[in-house]
């Protein structure tokens, strides 16, 4: 018995397309260019419409690195985010793919930790950073980047001047002092939920954590160690250490959390412990993460205002930007949001 080979269909081709249209290949390559046009310029929209008709019928797609080569552009966006799993990072990418979808470009989320080895492998029309930090090797990474062609817009809470790319800065600190002086209206007992690392820092570098410190320090009260816990990369890791904060027979009456998710988690913590938000314990996150909006009470929280889709069509203008064009700083102010997490004067729910 002879065997019978099961084949792949064999893949449309230009010339195909070209044969099916009654054009020549040329014009195909004008058509899918992005180029044709009314009479005078380009290819009349009649063949324009009959070359698109012949390559749906043969379910024809171009081919992206041909046209890489031919235009210098390849169609996608890059995202390099610090954390996947962070409300904050989902928001980027979902406003991010919204944007590009809506000019023809691919979005494509780099989960290699490496970002300068990654973007060196795969190029693309925009590189998005998050979260790579300003050291000298840092540094001299995006100046390599920006020598081999690679446009970047590079997200920074801290001082950056654009050289040769974009930056997109947001500086966190008011605005967290901005939440620190909301808790202080109401309360003295507070205790803080920040990142790994930030209070080995607080002595020597700003963040986050420093506005807690500090408007404790200017308010005159003496700071309790055992009110800060710290979490790592991940929201179990948060739960976790937002549990063991509410666990405590002195556990404090409000919450500072650097990030939205961890916020979330000091909600979900006291959900669990029979706790009431906000009048057993207040929390107020940091971000305006959507889903501050999505969770009960809703988050109290700071951030800046319309951030995600801005910041979208920063990225996306750069990646259809002409070459040449000048990079750009562009500044996101920090504002307080209130919810219900903080607000004693709504009526206190039953804990569960």
């Amino acid at each position: 018995m002879t065997e019978r080979r099961q084949h792949a269909p064999r893949r449309p081709t230009l010339r195909m397309v070209a044969e099916r249209a009654g054009v020549s290949t040329a014009t195909v390559s004008y058509v899918f260019s992005g180029r044709s046009g009314s009479s005078g310029a380009g290819v009349a929209e009649a063949t324009a419409a009959r070359v698109l008709a012949a390559a749906e019928a043969l379910n024809y797609r171009p081919n992206s690195a041909a046209r890489a080569i031919r235009t210098g552009r390849t169609g996608m966006i890059q995202l390099s985010l610090h954390m996947l799993s962070d409300p904050w990072s989902l928001a980027v990418a979902d406003a991010v793919n919204v944007e590009a979808n809506r000019h023809g470009l691919t979005t494509l989320i780099l989960a290699d930790g490496d970002w300068h080895a990654a973007l060196d492998r795969v190029e693309s029309d925009v590189a998005y950073l998050d979260g790579i930090g300003l050291d000298e090797d840092a540094v001299g990474k995006l100046g390599d980047l920006v020598q081999r062609g690679q446009r970047l817009v590079v997200f920074t809470e801290q001082p950056l001047d654009p050289d040769g790319f974009d930056v997109v800065r947001s500086d966190a600190i008011p605005g967290c002092e901005i939440a620190m002086d909301h808790l202080l209206e109401r309360h003295t007992r507070i205790g803080a939920l920040t990142a790994e690392g930030a209070v080995r820092l607080a002595p020597t570098q700003v963040t986050r954590y420093t506005p807690y410190l500090r408007r404790m320090a200017d308010a005159g009260i003496e700071v309790d160690p055992a009110w800060t816990a710290t979490y790592g990369d991940s929201q179990s890791s948060a739960f976790e250490a937002a549990v063991g904060l509410l666990s405590r027979d002195d556990r404090p009456e409000a919450i500072y959390a650097t990030t939205d998710f961890a916020a979330i988690a000091a909600i979900n913590a006291a959900h669990m412990l029979g706790l009431r938000v906000p009048h057993d314990v207040a929390v107020i996150g940091i971000g305006n993460t959507p889903d501050a909006q999505l969770v009960a009470p809703t988050l109290t929280t700071v951030g800046p205002t319309d951030f995600f889709a801005r910041q979208a069509r920063i990225i996306t203008d750069r990646a259809l930007a002409p070459d040449g064009s000048a990079p750009q700083v562009h500044e996101f102010p920090w504002s307080l949001f209130p919810g219900a997490s903080t607000d004693l004067d709504a009526p206190a729910s039953r804990s569960r």
